[in-house]
């Protein structure tokens, strides 16, 4: 890195704070050799009291390739291939994937050793929604977003996400790509469908906005997902390039207001959506690639000034009309400050360095993603120390304190729609089927209620489905309909809305075992179902929630 002499001046003519301006800083707050203009040194400079103020004068002072690497976050597969990522390009962050995280310690040490290798500190991000998209093996496990919905209690929303972020905080990774802030009103959504809060716009807010409390108090930046909105499409915009039809009275309605709410909460960061909304810009243009909506809408009109995350530039929706090279310049001129998961990163990083030189990205608006991704690290406290313990992140994820709240999360979700009469089940003998019928059978039986291996001999039948379709789970209704049947939904609620027949229907949104065992105690009666539908199911509207 070129000496950025004027920050280096700034920055040691205030002594407030000493704060390491280096990734490799170690945790007692000395440095492992570097200053940020990259030289040895045998102290960290003082920040000025506003701690970000030193940005500009560090920026100016970086040269154009040094610049370029900040805006890229792309995959890696292993810790040497990361490190030569960090040393070519100079990234300003990575995502993680499964593949790269074995346990909490291996993690740990390995986000050191690519901090350790970076001038700049990394943002290390994964994809952990919790529910069914959760990208960390290890991490304690909660349900979803619509349970959190379902429980309509803020407190479990925070608690949710400060564990996640702690846990993920312990293990080095700083960023979240949660949480959604979709509005799901469309039941054929393929992409969002539980991973949203729900279906209704206030209620979404209220939820999203305890959520990034939640992360951004661990010490995890929070990214809301995905602008302008992704709940209301039936395509998936990883095979195809969804087109939403909203509005702008509509998109004001329904889709704006968890984006508002989130803005006002601060978020640390915002993804774009790979969706075509023709009434918002009619160019044809996914939201990603278009200045329109990311910044004519987003920072223009609903003030957004923090960062602007792609969604994953390797899925079609991004791809369907450009190269790699293209959409990568596309999207940083349109308004985008990170780009994530690049196909083929040699070949975008090339693309942005020739437009930058070429004028066909301004100076300034290089300057500006790269400022806006320095002042999110520096809110997150990077500057002041990148490495974690490999120790005690095995010590933090999975502790006694987050197993309770994942139980106590799953207990609240638990939502009954219909009752005829047949719940609570002590006292019956039932015949339970369907996905995880083994694992509910035998936690129906640790709470007192009999089962039996045969329907001929049950009282009741507790059928359980997972994303079979309204059409589908009465079909398997109508199949065990001589005996009384408890249809519960353990994934999308959607499933009881054609389920008439059944005297009973119970919905978990998620098929984890927390979810199942808190639906085995709600089923006995050991505990009172207090869920309420986040969205319209089993032919009752929004709110509604039966107990005993």
């Amino acid at each position: 890195m070129r000496a950025p002499r004027s920050s280096v001046v700034v920055l040691a003519a205030a002594a407030v704070l000493a704060v390491p301006l280096a990734a490799g800083c170690d945790g007692d707050g000395t440095t492992s050799g570097a200053s940020p203009d990259g030289r040895a040194t045998g102290s960290a400079p003082a920040a000025p009291a506003s701690p970000a103020s030193w940005i500009p004068a560090f920026v100016a002072d970086m040269s154009v390739a040094e610049k370029v690497g900040q805006v890229f976050v792309p995959t890696f597969s292993s810790q040497a291939a990361a490190e030569s990522i960090i040393k070519r390009y100079r990234v300003g962050g990575l995502i993680y994937f499964p593949q790269n995280m074995r346990t909490p310690a291996q993690t740990a040490a390995q986000s050191n050793t690519m901090q350790k290798a970076s001038k700049i500190p990394l943002l290390l991000g994964v994809d952990e929604e919790q529910g069914i998209v959760s990208r960390t093996p290890f991490i304690t496990s909660f349900p979803g977003n619509m349970a959190l919905g379902a429980t309509r209690r803020t407190a479990d929303a925070r608690d949710a996400a400060r564990i996640t972020g702690a846990e993920l905080r312990a293990v080095g990774i700083n960023q979240n790509y949660a949480p959604v802030a979709d509005v799901n009103v469309n039941p054929a959504n393929p992409v969002i469908g539980v991973r949203s809060f729900g279906s209704d716009p206030a209620l979404v807010s209220t939820m999203l906005d305890a959520a990034i409390e939640g992360y951004q108090a661990a010490g995890v930046a929070a990214t809301a997902k995905h602008f302008p909105g992704h709940g209301d499409t039936a395509t998936d915009s990883h095979t195809g390039l969804p087109v939403i039809n909203h509005t702008r009275a509509e998109w004001e309605k329904l889709d704006a207001p968890p984006f508002k709410a989130a803005i006002r909460s601060n978020v640390d960061a915002i993804m774009s959506a790979h969706i075509v909304v023709p009434k918002l810009d009619g160019s044809g243009e996914p939201s990603t690639l278009s200045r329109k909506v990311l910044t004519g809408l987003l920072r223009e009109g609903l003030g957004y000034q923090g960062v602007i995350v792609t969604d994953s530039l390797q899925m079609a929706g991004a791809r369907k009309k450009y190269d790699d090279g293209d959409v990568a310049v596309r999207a940083l001129n349109a308004g985008a400050d990170q780009l994530l998961m690049p196909m083929n990163l040699p070949r975008a990083h090339r693309a942005v360095m020739a437009a930058v030189r070429s004028g066909k990205i301004s100076e300034k608006r290089l300057d500006d993603a790269v400022s806006r991704i320095l002042r999110l690290k520096e809110q997150r406290g990077l500057f002041r120390g990148t490495r974690v313990d490999p120790a005690r992140a095995a010590e933090v994820v999975g502790s006694k304190e987050s197993r309770a709240t994942v139980r106590r999360v799953a207990e609240h979700a638990v939502t009954v729609v219909r009752n005829e009469k047949i719940l609570p089940l002590k006292g019956k003998s039932v015949y339970v089927s369907g996905p995880r019928g083994g694992d509910l059978a035998a936690a129906l039986r640790e709470e007192g209620v009999r089962t039996v291996p045969a329907i001929r001999n049950a009282d009741a039948v507790v059928l359980t489905t997972l994303n079979a379709g309204a059409a589908g789970a009465a079909a398997q209704v109508k199949a065990f309909s001589s005996k009384p049947v408890i249809l519960a939904a353990l994934g999308r609620p959607y499933d009881l809305d054609k389920a008439g027949q059944a005297k009973a229907a119970v919905a978990t949104y998620s098929s984890g075992s927390p979810a199942v065992a808190a639906l085995a105690r709600a089923l006995a009666g050991t505990i009172k179902p207090t869920g309420r539908l986040p969205v319209p199911a089993g032919g009752e509207p929004v709110g509604t929630g039966l107990t005993y």
